[in-house]
């Protein structure tokens, strides 16, 4: 009887096990493969990807906007994100159940593309929970949340933006995930915009938001 149960017991951790690793392959193929599946909505040119790079992943972010309480060029202060300080995670969806994939900060850039100044200050940040492969960027174009009803429609959120990569790097085991992100498109924010009460000087504040995430690569990659 007792040899029937440990068998019992070592067959479930076994299922268990075959288990997990399923649901790891197929969140892997499920971000090895979503070039296929990934369709960003419709935005305005601002916010646009250059012709020549295509969606290939998307992550669900929840997380804080950091705000720092500043002197404000009037004598007063104010609420600064200047410089951002994110913290997100992001996640997909499989089978209804949300799976990270990979966290949002700010660093510093440690891979610089040429002719790229490293900021002291940090760069916006992503990298993989899979294979620590990491995405440096910078904005290089910006919308009003509110202004377009597909792709950054919730007004007072913080603005949706386009992205371009200034670093990338691979994973110390040859993971290339966000390795070859060229561009990043923050849609669809809501939340996360800068507080509106007094401050003193010093002072921080975390605010929550939630974005979509579309990342992009060149079609010669």
């Amino acid at each position: 009887m007792s040899f029937n149960i440990g068998v019992q017991h070592k067959m479930a951790g076994m299922r268990s096990l075959f288990g997990v690793a399923l649901v790891l392959a197929c969140v892997m193929g499920t971000v090895t493969f979503a070039g296929a599946q990934v369709t960003p909505p419709v935005t305005p040119t601002t916010i646009t990807a250059p012709a020549g790079n295509t969606a290939y992943l998307v992550g669900h972010a929840f997380g804080t906007q950091g705000y720092v309480c500043l002197p404000s060029s009037t004598g007063g202060t104010s609420w600064t994100v200047n410089p951002a300080r994110p913290e997100a995670t992001l996640f997909t969806n499989l089978v209804e159940v949300p799976i990270q994939i990979i966290t949002h900060f700010a660093s510093i850039n440690a891979n610089p593309k040429p002719g790229v100044t490293v900021s002291l200050s940090g760069n916006a940040t992503w990298q993989s929970s899979f294979d620590t492969s990491k995405v440096w960027a910078k904005a290089v174009g910006s919308i009003d949340a509110g202004t377009d009803p597909s792709s950054c429609p919730n007004a007072g959120a913080i603005p949706c933006l386009l992205l371009q990569s200034i670093g990338n790097q691979k994973g110390p085991t040859g993971g290339n995930l966000l390795a070859k992100a060229t561009f990043v498109q923050r849609l669809n924010t809501r939340g996360g915009a800068a507080p509106t009460t007094a401050c003193t000087v010093g002072q921080t504040q975390l605010v929550g938001y939630s974005a979509d995430y579309f990342f992009y690569r060149a079609d010669n990659q």
